[in-house]
């Protein structure tokens, strides 16, 4: 049988493609030529198949943790400690809407079953965390209150332009899956993971080390740790394309994107949160997102683009965050951890090879 040549353009793999080739010296991440069929067996991407176990054995339900005290807590915040409190939560409903609905698209375009397969449970993860928000809204905020909450970013200008900067991106991949726009989609999915959530993360963090709202924090320390691995899964997708593709991405238009990303990620911050609350500031904003954009781009193999923003402003706020100490499980395996706190027994993945 003929084999088949593996087109040079990024292709949405078949549902089933019988004159495929499964093995794992011809297996590629994208433009691969893959049955389609979940081989477990023969795993090339072996961080996939160590991702895997962590992410199932993460498994959790927000309505475990009990916000009784946050509704409380709720009602003696300042005034502009709620209004932070319901932006923040406007925006994290709408970045994982978003990652509930275009991780589908990424993995349409992976030709490396055990990459589809975390995938997948990423997708599983973003909707649990949809249904969260939707939790702490239904438990803590006053009924007249919460609709406004969806409907935030009809009415603040800020809030929308930072919606539709990724959204434009990932419709424009769907309208046309060239290489050029999937490589763009990839470093946007990775901005949005590792960039988008800290800020608002640390506010909640920032009010826990006060003893406030720590149902909250409980579930949004949840929240993270499940972000910190789909920061891995996208820091291994972009590093595994530029291994197996060496061109595929332009670096200087991941270092617009981050640049973007950066200075919205500021903005917003200082929008909703400004110098209004104590703990955090304009200063402090500045230093941590450029702080952490400097350690995203170390990831990926890029140089930092901030100079002198080499500390992290909130370091004592990690405790709460609960990502570093004693009995953490390391997920992210180049610079970052997950806290190993979960509300399930750890699961055996797949056979190591």
């Amino acid at each position: 049988m003929k084999k088949r040549s593996v087109k040079a353009a990024v292709d949405r793999k078949k549902l089933f493609n019988p004159l495929g080739d499964d093995s794992l010296s011809e297996r590629k991440v994208i433009k691969g030529d893959s049955t389609n069929i979940f081989n477990l067996n023969n795993v090339k991407y072996q961080w996939a198949n160590h991702l895997y176990r962590t992410m199932m054995g993460n498994f959790w339900i927000p309505e475990k943790i009990d916000l009784t005290q946050d509704k409380n807590d709720y009602k003696n915040l300042t005034d502009e400690e709620k209004e932070a409190y319901d932006g923040i939560l406007s925006f994290l409903i709408f970045l994982d809407s978003i990652q509930t609905n275009n991780i589908p698209n990424v993995s349409d375009y992976i030709t490396a079953p055990e990459i589809n397969l975390i995938l997948s449970i990423q997708t599983f993860q973003e909707a649990i965390h949809s249904q969260s928000y939707q939790y702490i809204i239904e438990s803590i905020l006053p009924k007249e209150i919460r609709n406004s909450i969806y409907d935030k970013w009809r009415e603040d200008k800020v809030l929308f332009e930072r919606n539709s900067y990724i959204a434009k991106i990932y419709q424009s991949f769907l309208e046309n899956p060239s290489d050029e726009n999937f490589a763009r989609v990839i470093i946007a999915d990775y901005l949005l993971e590792a960039i988008y959530f800290y800020n608002g993360f640390n506010f909640f963090y920032l009010l826990a080390s006060r003893n406030r709202m720590m149902g909250t924090s409980d579930i949004i320390k949840l929240i993270n740790r499940d972000e910190l691995s789909h920061v891995v899964i996208f820091q291994q997708l972009i590093r595994e394309i530029k291994n197996e593709n060496k061109d595929f991405f332009n670096d200087e238009l991941i270092y617009d994107m981050f640049k973007k990303a950066v200075q919205q990620e500021i903005s917003w911050t200082n929008h909703i949160i400004g110098n209004g609350i104590l703990g955090i500031t304009e200063d402090t904003t500045e230093r941590y997102t450029k702080w952490l954009a400097n350690e995203r781009l170390k990831a990926i193999g890029l140089n930092p683009i901030y100079e002198g923003y080499e500390k992290n402003p909130y370091r004592h706020l990690e405790k709460f965050a609960d990502t570093e100490g004693e009995g953490n499980v390391k997920a992210n395996f180049f610079e970052g951890t997950v806290t190993s706190y979960n509300m399930s027994s750890s699961v055996e993945g797949w056979d190591e090879f």
